[in-house]
């Protein structure tokens, strides 16, 4: 079949709807579909590294450049500018697809674009949770286009309690397909070396993500422990200045995804400090794919994606964090345990299961005749 994914933010910026998008457009080309993939970028020399051979075969798009917009407490690179409609819409004709999947479909840009006036069927999948009254008054502007929507589907509840909540007119019934994991990839990946118990922290470094929480806590750790803290974000100053001196902390800041899987199998244990607004973790099950022990805060996104195999501790206690953190350095069956049910989800959220999921609605909505 001939697919095109939407995606309203930036695909040159690390983020967990980017990583959905690029990662199904891969296991769909797998399965041997004709896939486009538009969305913005930062710059043409930036979009030029999403070639055909990063998306196996897949072609990207560049519909406009991202632009930094505050969005339910994090900085979300979108571009909602009219111009960036038109090139989706574009876009959408020259590639001429059987089905458009939408991810955040009203988002201002290519997704609201396509949803407004881009071809039928539409597939739309809703990634958010959580949401601030502007968002609620925003979301019922735009319920009515919600008819334009073929099939509704969402991450977790969590993903669609919010979208039922703020946009107007959706059906009734969403179905939930869970984010997926490319597990080879992070099965396969070569360590990174470490020089002692390791411990590495991915997101974005502001309040929601609870790093200021994770950094706390690391001061009660042994001294023999390392931390490796990857990303960047607007509170990276503040919290450098404050923990800096710790020699025990390394700051790579952002890295390309060959490190970050490295980094990941590296570690003994990663860390998910977030205080809220996680609808899904997609990066817990990439730590449990790559072979490391998860420690995460209690919150239902959190829940739903370790299914028993991340160890949960209470939001926003560093103390309790600490505590499970030098728990699992200090026990090496333990954390090996963890580590193999974590294995095991990751696999029963491998991307492939969920391509699949979808390709048995786009076989189903696909117009005959067009291809």
């Amino acid at each position: 079949m001939r697919i095109a994914l939407i995606c309203p933010y930036s695909c040159t910026v690390p983020g967990g709807v980017q990583t959905q998008v690029l990662g199904l457009a891969r296991a769909l080309r797998s399965r041997g579909d004709e896939v486009a993939v538009i969305a913005p970028a930062e710059t043409a020399r930036m979009a030029g590294r999403l070639d055909e051979a990063a998306l196996d075969g897949a072609i990207f798009i560049k519909v406009g450049a991202g632009t930094p917009v505050s969005v339910n407490g994090s900085r979300a690179p979108v571009s909602p500018w009219p111009a960036t409609m038109s090139r989706t819409l574009a876009a959408l004709r020259s590639s001429a697809p059987q089905v458009v999947h939408v991810h955040e479909p009203f988002v201002p840009g290519p997704t609201l674009g396509a949803v407004l006036t881009g071809p039928r069927p539409i597939v739309a999948t809703f990634h958010r949770s959580g949401a601030d009254l502007a968002y609620r008054v925003y979301g019922h502007l735009v319920g009515p286009f919600s008819r334009r929507l073929d099939e509704v589907f969402a991450v977790s509840e969590e993903a669609a309690s919010t979208a039922r909540a703020c946009v107007g007119r959706l059906p009734r019934r969403i179905r939930i397909i869970p984010n997926g994991v490319e597990v080879q990839r992070f099965a396969s990946t070569d360590p990174w070396p470490s020089s002692g118990p390791t411990v590495v922290f991915i997101g974005r470094h502001e309040r929601r993500k609870g790093l200021e929480v994770l950094l706390e806590a690391f001061a009660l750790l042994p001294a023999s422990t390392r931390l490796w803290v990857l990303g960047d974000g607007p509170e990276t100053g503040r919290l450098r200045a404050r923990f800096g001196s710790d020699a025990r902390i390394e700051w790579p800041g952002r890295v390309d995804d060959d490190e970050r899987a490295r980094r990941l199998a590296g570690a003994h244990v990663l860390v998910a400090p977030s205080l809220d607004g996680e609808s899904f973790g997609m990066v817990l099950l990439e730590a449990m794919a790559a072979g490391t022990a998860v420690v995460a805060s209690d919150l239902p996104g959190y829940r739903l994606a370790a299914a028993g195999a991340a160890r949960l501790v209470p939001t926003g206690d560093r103390t309790a964090l600490a505590e499970a953190v030098a728990e699992l350095l200090g026990d090496d069956a333990e954390r090996e345990a963890l580590c193999q049910r974590g294995r095991l989800r990751a696999w029963e959220c491998d991307m492939g299961a969920v391509a699949d999921l979808y390709r048995d609605v786009y076989a189903r909505l696909g117009r005959p005749g067009r291809g």
